[in-house]
């Protein structure tokens, strides 16, 4: 497999175990130059603790941009998490139109909204703008939450196959080629994702762990970059993506003081035999 650079563009969160301080190791450790465009930087992620710091980037992302294309940095992929604001995705937009080479994969994770509301600081003219970049992608990672903002379609948190098909429809109506469709469970035990391409619905079931953790969804995301720049195609990297976090989750459990994210580092080894064989 030729060595590959990937561009993820997303917040830091200095502690907290998600976005890039997730991104990079993960995505680095299945074997990739991994490259990093900070959308902000803050001393701790939003969801538990108080007082975080918050810095944003935003003005400093077009001139990185422009340095970038002088030095004929171009990337195989590109990929996107939490961005703060509409202003973020335009740049955003540009960034994938200047620095991916031929061939480039794009692949948003439309990082807004959970448990059927949107992150706080969102509203929906910010979900409209994000539509446009998921218009852009190769490949689009939301969450049932997510989908149905994007889609208009009412949120559930009780559903059959039906209801999941027919989200997965309308959101291929917004342009992007392929979907991978998260946290979609039929039974109280179990959840998984739903891949969507060419028409067609495939569904990897795992068991579910009642414990919520932080940042799941950058974890999934990240791994499952690493799994598809490796050659695997987007159902099994969506699988391994998905056996991952569940191990990670299972790292974490039992620990009480370690309730802002999940020990991803410790399962890193059982990653890279997943998709390295080391």
């Amino acid at each position: 497999m030729a060595y590959k650079r990937v561009l993820t563009i997303q917040d830091i969160s200095c502690v907290g175990q998600c976005s890039l301080t997730v991104a990079l190791p993960i995505i680095s450790a299945c074997g990739m130059e991994t490259c990093i465009l900070p959308s902000a930087v803050l001393s701790t992620h939003t969801g538990g603790f108080h007082d975080y710091t918050f810095r944003d980037l935003t003005d400093d992302m077009p001139a990185i941009q422009n340095h970038w294309i002088k030095e004929k940095i171009y990337f195989d992929a590109i990929y996107t998490g939490y961005l703060g604001s509409k202003k973020q995705i335009a740049y955003v937009k540009d960034i994938m139109k200047t620095t991916g080479k031929p061939g480039c994969i794009r692949i948003v994770d439309p990082a807004m909204a959970d448990n059927g509301k949107l992150y706080p600081g969102f509203d929906m003219s910010f979900v409209q703008e994000m539509k446009t970049l998921c218009a852009e992608a190769d490949i689009i990672l939301p969450n049932i939450t997510e989908a149905c903002l994007l889609t208009g379609m009412e949120f559930r948190t009780e559903y059959d196959e039906s209801y999941i098909n027919k989200l997965l429809q309308e959101l291929s109506g917004l342009g992007a080629n392929k979907i991978v469709l998260t946290g979609v469970g039929y039974r109280p035990d179990t959840t998984g994702v739903t891949v969507f391409e060419k028409g067609k619905a495939s569904y990897y079931e795992h068991r579910r762990i009642a414990t919520g953790c932080h940042g799941t969804g950058d974890v999934y995301a990240s791994a499952f970059v690493g799994a598809l720049m490796n050659g695997f195609n987007t159902f099994e990297a969506a699988k391994i993506a998905a056996d991952y976090t569940v191990l990670c989750i299972e790292k974490t459990q039992g620990d009480e003081t370690h309730w802002y994210g999940v020990k991803f580092e410790l399962a890193l080894p059982e990653l890279m035999k997943m998709i390295l064989g080391k």
